[in-house]
């Protein structure tokens, strides 16, 4: 079966890749075509655009976290029914785990699914020198194929013309289009990067105005001939749906609202197909959890964001913290973790009252804390894992957490560059930690916690 497919890569970070994605996603899609969303690596907010500019899910393929086998898995599964698949590079094209180590970068995914690369220049200020540019990417590594550019930022119809005759002149590469410089579509960001879609009220206003720009700008019939013209995609053994998904087994109630919304796609698919029957609440809003819960999930995202908010929903903290105590499975994340202790200090430093389901204290910190791929070992049994298991994920957060005196409750040991960080708060069956997992790497955890909430059924 034929893919089509392409990757929108970028020189660097900033290049304007994800506002090409989300209006080529959108333009495509404005045409009826089903078009699958893909975004390299582990970034949650980025896909929640182009979420919204496809109306179904973005998926992330992370050649760090997956196998080769794993990687063409999740891609051939997502879009074997859809039209078109564009995937959104990270950072700059040949960015990976290290100087010289090109796993999870956008130019080793672009290899693994033998897909075609669009390169996003800035060209911003830039005349014959994009040339050099684009020669240099086109050739760095020749299994990856730069078969388009498209350029950013330019002032005006004359200066995408000097660019595309220089490009194209001096390496034979097509430059299929490009966005004028404007700040309608500029997207706000914070900390952690863009603010997310779910928090912007004119998300879809914005993805609009940019569908518009890409139609107005660029070839888009000459983008979907490149994807077109991809080869069959390359052969597999599947592992991780290998298996008939399994009967509902328990009820596990899933943190899905303005301040937690960082999930992989394929983590709450994989849950389902191990027979967990996922069901949404708003730790914002909903005053206690779904009818029937056996486990809970919150994932990361922006809890300092609404601190005040959610310390006000006295009701479903309460039940949260009495159900953990009570032994019901809690699995956190990042965000997740600074939800489910004692109490958060946000930027200003005011204190808000969390769910208490582990004591201490989680601070905003001034500058990142934590950024990039991470491994780690289960110092003792938790919920995800038996002592002595390795976890794999990744860390990107700027609070600290401060167990003030419970150091007994960390469970995980995880190692980065040589430094070791004690992290995984355990508790019966609960367990909170800033790591974040792909169960596609490794689906014990998911399956401990689906058996563990098919046992609980104790009165809260």
């Amino acid at each position: 079966m034929t893919h089509p497919r392409i990757v929108i890569a970028g020189t660097n970070s900033g290049s304007g890749k994800t506002t090409f994605t989300a209006g080529l996603v959108a333009a495509l899609r404005s045409r009826g075509m089903t078009v699958q969303p893909f975004k390299t690596g582990p970034d949650y907010i980025d896909p929640g655009f182009h979420t919204l500019a496809a109306g179904r899910p973005c998926r992330n393929l992370d050649t760090m976290l997956l196998s080769r086998d794993g990687t063409l898995e999740l891609f051939d599964r997502n879009a074997s029914d859809a039209d078109i698949s564009v995937v959104e590079g990270v950072m700059g094209l040949f960015d990976g785990a290290g100087a010289r180590d090109e796993r999870g970068s956008t130019a080793h995914l672009a290899k693994t699914l033998e897909a075609p690369v669009i390169l996003v220049i800035n060209g911003r200020s830039m005349a014959r020198s994009a040339a050099a540019l684009v020669l240099g990417f086109s050739k760095f590594d020749r299994r990856v194929a730069v078969a388009g550019v498209l350029l950013n930022a330019l002032g005006s119809a004359n200066h995408y013309r000097i660019l595309k005759e220089a490009i194209e002149g001096d390496t034979g590469i097509p430059v299929l289009g490009y966005l004028p410089r404007t700040g309608d579509i500029a997207v706000p960001e914070r900390h952690l990067g863009l603010v997310p879609s779910v928090e912007q009220e004119q998300g879809a206003e914005m993805i609009e105005r940019i569908r518009v720009l890409v139609e107005e700008h660029v070839d888009v019939g000459a983008l979907l001939e490149l994807a077109r013209r991809a080869p069959l995609l390359p052969s597999y053994s599947p592992a991780i749906f290998s298996r008939a998904a399994t009967p509902g087994c328990a009820r596990i109630a899933v943190a899905r609202d303005e301040a937690f919304h960082f999930y992989y796609q394929d983590n709450l698919d994989i849950l389902e197909h191990l027979g967990g029957a996922l069901l949404p609440f708003s730790p914002l809003r909903d005053p206690k959890l779904p009818e029937g819960t056996q486990g809970v999930y919150v994932g990361g995202g922006f809890p300092e964001e609404f601190a005040e908010k959610l310390s006000a929903n006295d009701s479903l903290r309460a039940e949260l913290r009495a159900a953990a105590d009570c032994g019901m499975p809690v699995f956190a994340e990042c965000g997740g973790l600074m939800y489910l202790v004692e109490r958060l200090e946000d930027k200003s430093g005011t204190t808000h009252r969390m769910a208490g389901v582990f004591p201490g204290v989680t601070r905003m910190g001034k500058r990142l804390q934590a950024l990039g791929y991470c491994g780690g070992t289960l110092e003792r049994g938790a919920l995800i894992g038996r002592k002595g298991a390795s976890l794999r994920g990744h860390l990107f957060h700027w609070s600290i957490y401060a167990s003030e005196g419970n150091d007994h409750l960390f469970s995980l040991r995880l190692e980065k560059y040589g430094n070791v960080y004690r992290d995984g708060l355990a508790k019966k069956n609960a367990f909170a930690s800033y790591l974040h997992l792909h169960f596609g790497t490794n689906p014990t955890p998911a399956r401990r916690f689906l058996e563990r909430a098919a046992k609980f059924s104790a009165e809260i």
